[in-house]
C-alpha cells in the first residue's frame, strides 16, 4: 500500500542524532514515507550524526553518533518540494554551513511558502531565518538561538518545559529532542491525521539500565508517547529523575570486525521509581538491548516483573540483547523470535524458534526485533497490539 503522506528531512553531517532518527523511525512506523536528503550526498551514502546532551558542563557536550543513511536525492526533492506534506530540519552544527548553501535555503523558502508543516529544532531555526520565513513567527529553540529568532523578525518563546513544541501556523519549533513526543503529535495533526487510541491512555513501561542501546530505548519512548501513550522508564537501581548512560552500536570498529564498537550515547532519564512499578498499571513492557539486560537479568525482581507481564497476557517486546531477560523469564519457549547473531543461541536455548530475519516478528502478544535498524516495524507492531490507529 502506498504511503498516505510523504515527509522530507533535510540532513547533513553533524546533525543531532535523535533529531534525525526519532522522526524517521516514528513516522515510518505509522506508514509515512520519509525521504532523507543531503546536499552533495547520493542515496546510500551516510551522514555522520552528533549526540548533544548535558554531561555536567555549562554547555552541552557533543559526541559522535550513528551513521545515518541518505535514502533520496536532494536535487530531485529540491526540484519539486510540493510533493511533500511536511519538512523536518533536525538541529545540530550542520545548519551553519547549510544556511549558506543557496540551493538548500531555496528549498526551505519554497516549502515555507506552501504553508505546510515545517519542523525546526534546536539550531535549525537558522535555516528558516536564512530562508526569510521567520518574520512574525512565535518560535522556540536552543537558548543561544534567541538573538537569531528576534533578528529575523520572530517572537521568542522560552522552551519551558523542554518538552514544549510551539506551533504557530505551519511552523513547529522546539528546543530539541526532549520535545519529540509533542512534535510527533502536532506534526501528525498538522498533516490531517486522526489518531484513534480506542479507550486511550495505554501505558507502556520501558525497562532499562545503564548502557541500554541509545535508539532502542528512546525511539519507542518518544514514538509511543507521540500517539498518546503514557510511557514511563524504570530501572531497579535508579530513582525517578536519575539518568542512565546509553550506548551506541553502529558499524564494526574495523573492516572485517565481527562486533560493533561501543560509544557513549545520550542520557536517558528514569521517569518512575522502581518501588512504584507494577505490571497491573501497564499494558506493555519494552526491554531494549545494549548491555543493560546483563544487569537487569541479575535482578530477580526485574525478571519476575517481565514474567508477570507475560503471565497476565500483556504485550511484551524486546530488541536484540533484551531477549536475554525474556529468556530468563521463560517467555520465549515455543515462540517465534527475531534474533540477530548475538542472541541467536540464547533464544534457541530458551526454546524459541529463532528467526534470522530483517524487521520485527509478532507471535501472539510477543514482539521481537534483532536490532535498532528494525525499529520502524517494531514500533508499528506495538502500535497495532495497543489498538492504536493513525489515519488520514
Amino acid at each position: 500500500m502506498a504511503p498516505s503522506r510523504r515527509v522530507l528531512m533535510l540532513c547533513g553531517d553533524y546533525m543531532e542524532d535523535y533529531e534525525a532518527a526519532v522522526p524517521l523511525y516514528a513516522l515510518a512506523a505509522l506508514g509515512l514515507a520519509v525521504d532523507c536528503v543531503a546536499p552533495g550526498k547520493q542515496p546510500g551514502e551516510s551522514c555522520l550524526t552528533a549526540v548533544h546532551d548535558f554531561l555536567g558542563f555549562e554547555l552541552y557536550t557533543e559526541l559522535p553518533g550513528h551513521r545515518f543513511e541518505v535514502n533520496a536525492d536532494f536535487e530531485v526533492a529540491a526540484a519539486d518540494p510540493s510533493r511533500y506534506d511536511a519538512l523536518i530540519i533536525p538541529g545540530g552544527r550542520f545548519t551553519e554551513p547549510l544556511s549558506a548553501d543557496a540551493e538548500a535555503v531555496e528549498l526551505v523558502a519554497a516549502f515555507a511558502a506552501l504553508k505546510r508543516p515545517l519542523v525546526v529544532t534546536c539550531h535549525s531555526q537558522l535555516m528558516l531565518a536564512a530562508a526569510g520565513g521567520m518574520g512574525g513567527v512565535r518560535c522556540t529553540a536552543f537558548f543561544s538561538m534567541r538573538p537569531v529568532v528576534e533578528l529575523a523578525g520572530g517572537t521568542w518563546v522560552d522552551p519551558d518545559p523542554f518538552g514544549l513544541c510551539v506551533a504557530d501556523g505551519h511552523v513547529l519549533s522546539a528546543i530539541g529532542w526532549p520535545a519529540h513526543a509533542e512534535i510527533i503529535a502536532k506534526l501528525l495533526a498538522g498533516m490531517g491525521a486522526r489518531v484513534d487510541a480506542g479507550r486511550g491512555g495505554q501505558r507502556v513501561l520501558i525497562l532499562c539500565a545503564d548502557y541500554v542501546d541509545d535508539y532502542e530505548a528512546n525511539v519507542p519512548f518518544r514514538a509511543l508517547a507521540g500517539v498518546g501513550c503514557r510511557v514511563e522508564a524504570a530501572c531497579p537501581t535508579k530513582r525517578k529523575g536519575e539518568p542512565l548512560v546509553t550506548a551506541i552500536y553502529d558499524a564494526p570498529a574495523a573492516p572485517g570486525a565481527a562486533v560493533s564498537e561501543e560509544r557513549r550515547g545520550h542520557n536517558f532519564v528514569v521517569t518512575s521509581d522502581w518501588a512504584d512499578v507494577s505490571a497491573d498499571d501497564y499494558d506493555c513492557v519494552v526491554v531494549p538491548g545494549g548491555r543493560a539486560p546483563e544487569l537487569l537479568v541479575t535482578h530477580e525482581k526485574a525478571v519476575a516483573l517481565v514474567r508477570e507481564f507475560g503471565d497476565k497476557g500483556k504485550v511484551v517486546a524486546s530488541i536484540d540483547q533484551g531477549h536475554l531477560l525474556l529468556a530468563a523469564a521463560g517467555l520465549l519457549r515455543g515462540k517465534k523470535c527475531a534474533s540477530g547473531v548475538p542472541m541467536r543461541v540464547v533464544s534457541r536455548l530458551a526454546g524459541a524458534d529463532a528467526l534470522e530475519t530483517e524487521g520485527a516478528v509478532v507471535d501472539g502478544k510477543l514482539v521481537t526485533a534483532a536490532s535498532w535498524p528494525d525499529l520502524s516495524l517494531f514500533v508499528a507492531h506495538l502500535v497495532d497490539l495497543l489498538n492504536i490507529t493513525v489515519s488520514f
